[in-house]
């Protein structure tokens, strides 16, 4: 993939979630909402303070992040939906 983004900005693949409830329940297609977990596929450098002084990403390449329910800008980049966020729309990471 050729993309990279720039800034303080975040492309994240969104993990698919259960097919089934804990009780066994299939969960139909239609009453599935969108994830709001991802993998980070690739970061921005970092934002940048009034200085001109660099501000490290928290988040890197291949860790799992929660994010909130509409954020983000959908792409789709080499035929794979993705999404591009703000690192700040990220509410944390997973283990």
């Amino acid at each position: 993939m050729a993309f990279k983004p720039l800034h303080d900005r975040v492309l994240v693949r969104r993990v698919e979630s259960e097919e089934k409830t804990k009780g066994g329940l299939i969960i139909p297609d239609s009453a599935k909402e969108k994830p709001s977990e991802g993998e980070v596929v690739s970061c921005g450098e970092g934002a940048r303070k009034d200085s001109g002084e660099l501000i490290a990403m928290s988040v890197k390449a291949g860790d799992r992040i929660l994010f909130g329910k509409w954020s983000g800008t959908e792409v789709t980049i080499d035929g794979e939906e993705l999404l591009i966020m703000k690192e700040s729309d990220i509410l944390g990471i997973t283990a």
